[in-house]
This record gives structure tokens, C-alpha cells and sequence, in this order.
């Protein structure tokens, strides 16, 4: 199983990019997207933009594996 997460385009260099992964910057391929900019919010496979997310449902997905992580986390604490 593959999870994708949504990063948000923070530079563009031609057919390249620069995205934000949880504070940590990866640059991506942006060939297979149409009209990529910064601030864009996009999901990331093998090193390849290959499809935008809205601004809204990224935040919620993002909300939602914070969540999962926090509880996950504290699951850990009480073993």
C-alpha cells in the first residue's frame, strides 16, 4: 500500500520544483502536472508531481495524518 501525502509546491525551475514535506524540502518532478505553481498542494510518487489536490481537502488529509500520528504516539507512551 502507497500513501500519499500532500506537499505544497513552494519554487518552481522549469520542469522541476521544490515542495515542503512536513518542514523538509525535496525537489520533484513537475512534468506530469498541468500548470504547476507555487502554492499548489500536490501528491508526490516516485519523485513525479503526478496530480494537484484542492488547498481544502489537503489540509483536511493533512489534519487527518496528524491526528493518526498523535495517537499513534501516544499509544507507544502507554506500552
Amino acid at each position: 500500500m502507497c500513501w500519499a501525502v500532500p506537499t505544497r509546491i513552494v519554487e518552481i525551475d522549469g520542469d522541476t520544483g521544490k515542495v515542503d514535506v512536513g518542514g523538509a524540502m525535496r525537489e520533484v518532478g513537475l512534468c506530469l502536472i498541468e500548470d504547476p505553481q507555487p502554492g499548489d498542494y500536490v501528491l508526490i510518487h516516485a519523485g513525479f508531481a503526478i496530480q494537484k489536490v484542492d488547498e481544502e481537502e489537503a489540509q483536511e488529509t493533512l489534519r487527518v495524518f496528524e491526528e493518526l500520528h498523535r495517537k499513534l504516539g501516544e499509544q507507544d507512551e502507554v506500552r
